[in-house]
């Protein structure tokens, strides 16, 4: 099998053409609605490979849970390589392949999904213009393949990677578009939307907007907690993450703290472990801007000791900056064991 991740980024796929020519973001801003990218989008070219049916569908479905699974577990550093030689040397020869219209759409529903998927994983490396391609394909194959829900998860994705950059107002733009995208949606769903559009607005520093979408989110939550269902496992742990870091983004560093404590009493099971110990990380430099030394030095404490484990980009970074933080508090014989406990394990990994 070639090794696709020795290659350029210009080789991850065969038939580079099917990339947009797009900059970083700029997917999305430019198109309010799903109707508008459709109409232009031209239907996947079939090449005579093989034929394939929904068995094969099927088995990249299930590849892509796999991959989903291994990066909750321990990162992007891990699970990206293989969803990228997955993607490229199985799945896009798919793309080529005959097939009925109906498996056809639904191979370019699963590829869309692992492209996203793949972005995903980049943006925990740190690889943010790879994610930006792996994002652009996503949604062009889920445009081919008549895909709505991963469409606008992709957009959602999008607004994600921009509102942890700092970039609020493109992150607003990339969340409402996402948002509109899937308005017919359930009330689950809903939250996915609104609780990133709320993360949004508070980054570009649009208080008012910003807590009129948590308070959505949370009605959307009660709603659907009282049904059943799920989408993206949002829930009310979600949701206290997502308030956490609306109030985080307009100054309210104590109530953020709050926020995050709550989302460690509600998660459950299947919260991803590289989520938990990033937002531990979070929750650690929070309580330590507070002047909390002793309570971030115990949530750092905790983080060290799962952190062997992480081939998580976003997780190596915080870890490297425990040190830098804990400089002021040299003098302190807790804070000087986490920053040596901190810099031995970075140069470990």
């Amino acid at each position: 099998m070639e090794n696709c991740e020795r290659l350029g980024p210009e080789n991850l796929f065969p038939q580079r053409r099917l990339f947009m020519g797009v900059g970083l973001f700029s997917v999305a801003v430019g198109i309010p609605n799903w109707l508008d990218v459709a109409g232009r989008m031209e239907a996947v070219q079939s090449r005579t490979v093989s034929r394939i049916g929904m068995p094969d569908v099927d088995m990249v479905k299930k590849m892509t849970d796999q991959f989903e699974e291994l990066y909750g577990q321990f990162g992007g550093r891990r699970s990206r390589p293989m969803a990228a030689r997955f993607l490229a040397n199985t799945v896009v020869p798919y793309l080529h392949a005959d097939a009925f219209d109906g498996v056809r759409k639904a191979m370019l529903s699963a590829a869309s999904l692992l492209s996203y998927l793949t972005g995903w994983m980049a943006v925990d490396e740190g690889l943010h213009g790879l994610a930006r391609e792996y994002y652009a394909k996503g949604l062009e194959l889920a445009s081919a393949g008549a895909d709505h829900l991963t469409y606008c998860r992709v957009l959602r994705g999008m607004s994600v990677q921009a509102a942890d950059l700092g970039h609020g107002e493109i992150a607003v733009r990339l969340a409402n578009a996402a948002a509109a995208t899937s308005a017919e949606a359930g009330p689950r769903m809903s939250a996915f939307m609104a609780g990133q559009q709320a993360h949004s607005f508070a980054v570009a520093g649009e208080k008012s907007s910003a807590l009129r979408s948590i308070m959505e989110t949370e009605r959307a939550v009660d709603v659907a907690e009282s049904g059943s269902g799920s989408f993206g496992g949002y829930g009310p742990a979600t949701l206290a993450y997502h308030a956490a870091q609306v109030r985080y983004a307009l100054g309210d560093v104590s109530g953020s703290i709050e926020s995050l404590k709550l989302y460690f009493q509600l998660r459950g099971p299947s919260e991803t472990q590289v989520s938990g110990i990033r937002f531990q990380l979070m929750l650690a430099e929070r309580q330590l801007e507070l002047g909390h030394l002793e309570a971030a030095c115990a949530t750092w404490s905790e983080v060290l000791d799962k952190y062997p484990a992480m081939h998580s980009g976003r997780v190596d970074r915080r870890v490297r900056a425990i040190s830098r933080l804990l400089l002021p508090y040299t003098s302190n014989g807790l804070a000087r064991d986490i920053s040596e406990r901190s810099r031995h394990l970075s140069r470990a990994a």
